[in-house]
């Protein structure tokens, strides 16, 4: 390895960016893997923003220059002293020395805000679930982990709604893979319940899914789905995974994916309890085999990207 490989996640408030990262970090091993969050570059602290009339999302209630810079020196190996942003109390604490890992995750609002950000990373991530679902999300989140009432939930969603379509989704036209969680037709919301879409751009070298999943296979793998479409204007090959995928589509997904890269078949089981990990309803912890894909999707591009350095 010369340096580190950078992925980057990025996502609008609650779009599911910690619960993939995790995952991710899984399959790449904890020990090997250095998780960074973008939102402690923030200029200022959650009160001198009200103050101030701005909100976190907007560049310039960032220092996007200094996180531009530490990203380009993580890329080169080198090690930073790195802010840090407290969600809870909505203050700074001391800064951390960061030294990168063979693998770095980013992810945060704004990652791909900059040219220099943007050329840092080996794989860019674009995390767009629906809004009614991202809208769930954090009104969960935030009543029960960070002690707000779901009208101020609510509230800074519409105060922030102008800055999420000004500069947090048009980043998506960056992004290798987007990837958006979204619930069946005519079924409650469920963490474990959700299909994924993943658009594939042809940015990087994807694996080749139409072994798989060609004309003759088709009435095989019901579940699982690989067409072409347009995202942004542009042409992309789009994967979709229902949550109802049997045991059997599963299985095979899993073995196109760890076959070429041995240190990743330890994770290549549908008995694998350490990925798609999801709370339900009722805090319970479940298993969701489209996130779970989803995050070895990743992992995968993670293990490839060593060999193209």
């Amino acid at each position: 390895m010369n340096r580190p490989i950078i992925l980057g996640i990025v996502g609008d408030s609650a779009a599911g960016k910690t619960t993939l990262t995790k995952g991710i970090a899984q399959v790449l091993g904890p020990d090997n893997v250095t998780v960074i969050c973008t939102d402690d570059y923030h200029c200022y602290d959650r009160k001198q923003r009200v103050e101030m009339g701005i909100t976190a999302l907007h560049p310039d209630a960032n220092y996007l220059d200094i996180m531009q810079q530490h990203l380009s020196l993580l890329r080169t190996g080198q090690p930073i002293l790195k802010p840090i942003y407290s969600h809870s109390t909505g203050e700074f604490t001391p800064p951390e020395y960061v030294k990168p890992n063979r693998f770095v995750i980013v992810e945060g609002l704004l990652g791909y805000s900059t040219r220099g950000a943007r050329d840092s990373y080996d794989v860019k991530v674009y995390l767009a679930p629906p809004e009614f679902l991202r809208t769930q999300w954090k009104v969960k989140r935030d009543t029960l982990k960070r002690g707000y009432t779901e009208e101020q939930v609510l509230k800074a969603l519409r105060q922030r709604e102008p800055d999420s379509e000004l500069y947090i989704r048009p980043q998506r036209k960056w992004a290798d893979v987007v990837v958006s969680f979204y619930p069946p037709e005519n079924q409650e919301v469920d963490g474990s319940a959700l299909n994924v879409r993943l658009v594939l751009r042809p940015t990087i070298p994807h694996p080749d899914f139409t072994e798989l999943l060609d004309e003759g296979d088709r009435h095989r793998f019901p579940a699982v789905r690989l067409g072409l479409d347009r995202d942004m204007g542009k042409p992309v090959d789009v994967l979709e995974i229902d949550s109802h995928a049997t045991l059997e589509e599963v299985t095979e997904l899993e073995k196109l994916l760890c076959n070429e890269f041995p240190n990743l078949k330890n994770f290549c089981s549908t008995d694998n309890q350490e990925l798609g990990k999801v709370i339900g309803t009722t805090g319970e912890l479940l298993q969701s085999y489209p996130l779970a894909l989803t995050q070895l999707l990743i992992a995968y591009h993670m293990t490839k990207a060593t060999k193209l350095v």
